[in-house]
Parts: structure tokens; C-alpha cells; sequence
């Protein structure tokens, strides 16, 4: 029994090893594994775009919005716009891209970069899988655009 115990434990180190991709956001490159995969342009705190490496096309747009309530946080949502699907995500799940208190957004964006990349909505080359992307939209939005009131 203890050997089992502590072959599922090496197996489960290896295995997450193995599967883990390390995303890191420096000088305007997305960094997957140390090797720039996208290109990245933070507008504000709100606002932040990345680009294919193949043609400079922006592939991603990320907004978050604070539904013209800043003083009230449970209306915040982002958009993710995938442009050149011309797929939008909106979402309140907060959890999948903020990197804990605060608004440090480059973490923010690599913690979003490594959702994307592990639902296999982004492709390690930097390109979008539309068929996995469908799936994540299906999964995610919200659709919160078309079933908030406004005056």
C-alpha cells in the first residue's frame, strides 16, 4: 500500500510537470515556456491585446467592465473578443482571470493566457483552435451585453 501511495504521488508530480506550460508576459511578448508565442499591447487597466506573431493581426481583445457601477463589483464582467473569429465571451467569472486581490494585470492576463491555452482555445504556435473555441463559448458567456437594461 505504501509503495502505491508513493508511486500515484511521483506519477502525480511527473504528470503535472509534464502538462504544466509556464506563461509570462515581459516586454511586450507573450512568453509560452520561455519562447515568445503572441504579442501584447496593454491599452489601461482595462483594456489589453494580443497579437499573432504570423501577420500582427489582433487575435484577442480583453475588456473588463465595470457596467458603469465602479463603486459596485458584483455587475464587473470581461469580454474576451476574438476578433478574428469575430466570437465574443462575456463573463463574471472573475476567477478564471484575476490572479487574486488586486489588479495586477499582467498576472491577470498570463492567468488568463494559461485558461485559454489548457482549454485548447489557444494553440502552443499561437494560433486559435475555432472548434475549441466554439466549445469555450458554449461553456462561458454569459451573454450579460443582451440581458443588461439600459436607459
Amino acid at each position: 500500500m505504501k509503495k502505491l501511495f508513493i508511486a500515484l504521488i511521483l506519477f502525480s508530480i511527473t504528470y503535472t510537470n509534464v502538462v504544466a506550460q509556464e506563461i509570462e508576459i515581459k516586454d511586450n511578448k507573450v512568453l509560452l515556456d520561455g519562447k515568445e508565442f503572441l504579442k501584447y499591447e496593454k491599452s489601461n487597466i482595462f483594456n489589453h491585446s494580443f497579437y499573432s506573431l504570423l501577420n500582427d493581426d489582433e487575435i484577442l481583445f480583453f475588456r473588463f467592465d465595470q457596467n458603469e457601477t465602479p463603486n459596485y463589483l458584483d455587475d464587473d464582467y470581461f469580454v474576451l473578443n476574438f476578433l478574428t473569429e469575430k466570437i465574443k465571451i462575456e463573463s463574471k467569472n472573475k476567477s478564471k482571470v484575476f490572479a487574486g486581490l488586486g489588479m495586477n494585470s499582467r498576472k491577470n492576463m498570463e492567468k488568463m493566457i494559461t485558461w485559454l491555452l489548457s482549454e485548447k482555445v489557444l494553440n502552443p504556435d499561437g494560433t486559435i483552435n475555432r472548434q475549441k473555441l466554439e466549445i469555450f463559448h458554449e461553456k462561458y458567456d454569459e451573454n450579460i451585453t443582451n440581458r443588461t437594461i439600459r436607459n
